[in-house]
């Protein structure tokens, strides 16, 4: 950043551009051949009716080098600068080294609340959860390392008639089994009564009625539905908080549907005696016929609420008690319309934060054979696929270390397993579905959260087993090729975390990584770096790499291995 704030100087002074924009189009050529930095002409073509080609040329004459500048060369419309290596490579690493971890932050200051994943409680978490929670942990890194501060909420959707289903079919055919008596993980037992109603409901869909009016007595107070929501939603909770553990995943407020949905019930009739709801069949309606969102149910015409009645009032709970910044809601593509809907109403209502929500909207979660379908019993659930996942780990760590204790082979396969299910479900744009195979996810070889982890052990490896001290020292002036390509990727970082705060992407840094991890591979395959000419140097950059590549990892809430 600071080479192309050098540029963006010395363009200013030549063009009529300012700092800023010039800033804005500088580019990274993909072809080293064509530079380090590009500053394309075509926007001084309508200031200065010329071709853009012939602009290109006239500053390349115009401008001098200076000692951080290589050489200056039009090709096309483009000014390509190529900087001084070596100058680079000092200025690069010593930041890197002086810095460390801090490398690339900012001192932002605002609160932002990130909620996620808000499950429901009638069903464990599962590999969709799996997607939610990877992108919520990451996002909440990212903008943190920017200097923000970050409070991850999470809102426990623990009534309503999906829970209530769940309590049916255990009333019906539970026969006070519990998760001890079943030897099974207590959400699980939840999950396996919720696919039984499912079942049943499909044979006879009368049972939906049933369910509705379970959820007609729990919201009446009916003391026996009451108990029994309480019992089955403690067994919810106790294997949620089991995952969230497994997974690495801690919340610093929780929110319960069941505590303020009465609020948002308050809310929807003050919202009809404003007339910005009206009453249609006895429900209460938000019709947005207008904004092309067509009509909304806020309260049904029994009298029961649904997400959207507790959804508004939270959003409203969340600024009086934080006065937050921003507010991002990380749900799936599925509650698209649902998002659209709440921020109308709530701007409806004349509450100015609504500017500030942002529904971070992702793709589902597909296995090779097919989408996942909770009513159907065909998810993948979250603890299996961890277990599973680690299973295949310890597979490939006892090839390579068959005397490991068993303690460090859990702690080291768990790692590996985390990493491979969190860079499979971030390395894909958020906004894209994704297919997960578990096989691939898992190798140590190709593009994988493993493979990102085996370069950074690599370079654990080289600077365990030489005596000297990294340090930015160079005896000779001229670089190897893999050496520039390794530094300029370095130099990036800072830019790569800018854009994925700004476009709210952990896929950005995924994909960075990746490269890093590939380029430094390739130098670690073609350099000679203990006992060289150029160690001390050389051990800087492999140190510099393994900062960068910690964090990057660290910001996709991954945990580095030493060793593999």
């Amino acid at each position: 950043m600071n080479n192309k704030e050098a540029i963006a100087k010395i363009l200013a002074k030549q063009t009529k551009l300012k700092e800023d924009e010039i800033l804005s189009i500088l580019e990274v050529p993909s072809n080293p051949e064509l530079g380090d930095i590009a500053f394309p002409c075509f926007k001084l073509s309508s200031i200065y009716k010329k071709n853009p080609i012939e602009i290109a040329k006239e500053l390349e004459s115009k401008i001098k080098i200076t000692k951080d500048l290589e050489k200056i060369k039009a090709t096309g419309p483009y000014l390509n600068f190529f900087l001084e290596k070596s100058n680079l490579a000092i200025e690069v690493i010593k930041k890197i080294l002086k810095e460390k971890e801090k490398f690339g932050t900012e001192k932002n200051k605002q609160t932002i609340m990130i909620e996620f994943p808000s499950p429901n409680t009638n069903k464990p978490l599962h590999l969709g959860h799996l997607r939610n929670m990877s992108l919520g942990e990451s996002v909440s890194r990212i903008l943190e390392h920017k200097g923000n501060k970050i409070i991850r909420a999470n809102l426990n959707n623990d009534r309503g008639v999906h829970i209530c289903k769940s309590m049916y079919a255990y009333e019906k055919w539970g026969k006070n089994k519990t998760p001890e008596s079943e030897k099974i993980k207590s959400d699980h037992l939840i999950g396996d009564y919720y696919v039984m109603f499912s079942k049943a409901a499909k044979e006879n869909p009368a049972l939906e009625e049933e369910a509705q009016k379970i959820l007609q007595k729990w919201e009446s107070g009916d003391k026996k539905t009451i108990a029994l929501w309480k019992k089955m939603n403690k067994w919810a909770f106790d294997g949620f908080k089991e995952t969230y553990k497994l997974f690495g995943i801690k919340h610093d407020k929780q929110y319960y549907e069941s505590e303020i949905y009465g609020q948002g019930k308050e809310l929807a009739q003050e919202g009809l005696n404003k007339n910005i709801f009206i009453k249609k069949d006895n429900a209460i309606i938000a019709d947005l016929t207008d904004e092309k969102l067509g009509e909304k149910v806020i309260l049904r015409a029994d009298g029961t609420s649904i997400y959207i009645t507790q959804d508004m009032y939270l959003a409203i709970l969340k600024d009086k008690e934080y006065k937050l910044d921003g507010s991002i809601y990380v749900v799936a593509n599925e509650q698209d319309y649902h998002f659209q809907v709440l921020f109308t109403i709530l701007k409806k209502f004349g509450y100015k934060f609504t500017k500030n929500l942002h529904h971070l909207s992702y793709g589902m979660v597909e296995l090779p054979e097919g989408r996942m379908k909770s009513r159907e019993g065909t998810v993948v659930d979250a603890d299996d696929l961890i277990l599973e996942t680690q299973k295949l780990a310890k597979t490939e760590i006892k090839k390579r270390f068959p005397k490991l204790s068993e303690k460090e082979l859990n702690i080291r396969s768990l790692k590996i397993a985390l990493s491979a299910i969190k860079f499979m479900l971030l390395k894909t744009d958020h906004v894209k579905n994704i297919i997960f195979n578990p096989n691939e996810a898992i190798s140590f070889e190709g593009d994988t959260g493993p493979y990102i982890q085996y370069s950074y052990a690599r370079a654990s490896s080289i600077l365990k087993k030489s005596k000297k001290k990294p340090e930015i020292k160079l005896t000779s002036k001229i670089l190897k090729e893999k050496e520039i390509l390794l530094i300029k990727k370095l130099a990036e970082f800072p830019e790569v975390i800018e854009n994925a705060q700004r476009n709210l992407s952990p896929s950005i840094i995924s994909n960075y990584t990746l490269e890093l991890a590939h380029i430094f591979n390739e130098f670690y395959h073609q350099t000679k770096v203990l006992d060289s000419e150029n160690e001390i140097f050389l051990l800087a950059l492999v140190e510099s790499f393994r900062i960068v590549c910690k964090k990057s990892l660290y910001l996709l809430g991954i945990e580095t291995v030493e060793e593999m």
